[in-house]
């Protein structure tokens, strides 16, 4: 059996046919053109890496110095002196320290989850329920994001004041409950996490609002409101000029405050900058303990836990 070519050797040379090849070159060549992209962001990375942890491993290095060691011995360079330095800490004042490891720790768990709550509760209402004047609402809200918390302290303590409260745990932990950027990201959370129709089937079955909020919609919302209690967290961990405000009694102080007032207090007593470097490492744990047992709640996909057909 013989097969017939309609056309020359010279035009099926000539044919535009794709050759097999083509594509791997073309994959070849798009990796090529990535890869300078890809070293590039890579280094990027890197710096900004370098940039955040650099100082946490100078006040690792630092904790471990004596008094004598951390002005005469190269910055980098370790000692032994690490446990001394935590039993000299933990001997201050009959243990002050620890009492304001644990006023940090009343101000900023208590204050970040009646803010996580809080600004689930709005965030939801926001998101599900139309009522007159939400688009000024939500105006306003995002006005507050833009106002530093600076700024508000001042007010908030002639207010606080004319209550009664200053001096005291509530002047720290009141104004810590209403957090707009919160808010904010549970609006946006609970639009797109909290299906509509099974709120709808939900209210058909006879389920109350609240009880569709606590059941339902904060489940499906979990991983917005772990980063949002994680995020207040930090902020009321790391506050330092509200409670300096509010605050007068030492043994009520937060751990930035107490900090401070260390390091005010080495200028006349250089002994104390050891005891500022290893508080400050201390202080650093439960923020990463904290990071490392709530990072499993995160979820990529915004839709997790929503019904799916």
């Amino acid at each position: 059996m013989t097969t017939v070519f309609n056309s020359s050797p010279a035009e099926r040379v000539a044919s535009p046919l794709p050759r097999v090849d083509e594509p791997r070159r073309a994959d070849a060549a798009s990796r090529r053109v990535r890869h300078p992209i890809s070293v590039g962001s890579t280094a990027v990375l890197l710096l900004g890496a370098v940039y955040c942890l650099l100082p946490v491993l100078w006040v690792l290095i630092a904790a471990t110095k004596s008094g004598a060691e951390l002005f005469s011995t190269f910055t980098f360079a370790p000692s032994t002196h690490l446990f001394d330095n935590i039993v000299e800490l933990a001997q201050y004042r009959d243990g002050l320290y620890w009492r304001w490891m644990v006023n940090t720790a009343l101000y900023a768990g208590v204050g970040a989850i009646l803010s996580t709550y809080v600004s689930a509760l709005s965030g939801y209402a926001l998101a599900k329920f139309s009522f007159p004047g939400k688009g000024t609402v939500f105006k306003v809200l995002l006005m507050g994001v833009l106002v530093p918390g600076v700024i508000l302290a001042i007010p908030q303590y002639f207010l606080l004041a004319q209550m009664g409260l200053t001096n005291t745990y509530w002047s720290v932990l009141l104004p810590q409950i209403i957090s707009p950027y919160g808010i904010y990201l549970a609006r946006i959370y609970a639009a797109a996490a909290v299906p509509t129709d099974v709120i709808e089937s939900a209210r058909t079955e006879g389920a109350r609002e609240l009880y569709i909020l606590h059941r339902i919609a904060m489940p499906m919302m979990m991983p917005g409101l772990v980063t949002i209690f994680l995020f207040q967290f930090v902020a009321v961990w790391n506050n330092f000029m509200l409670p300096y405000i509010m605050l007068g009694d030492d043994r009520l102080f937060p751990i930035t405050v107490g900090l401070s007032g260390l390091l005010n207090q080495g200028a006349s007593q250089p002994s104390m900058y050891t005891l500022v470097i290893t508080g400050a490492l201390l202080s650093i744990v439960p923020l990463i303990a904290l990071f490392l047992v709530l990072q499993r709640y995160w979820r990529v996909d915004l839709a997790a836990g929503a019904v799916k057909a």
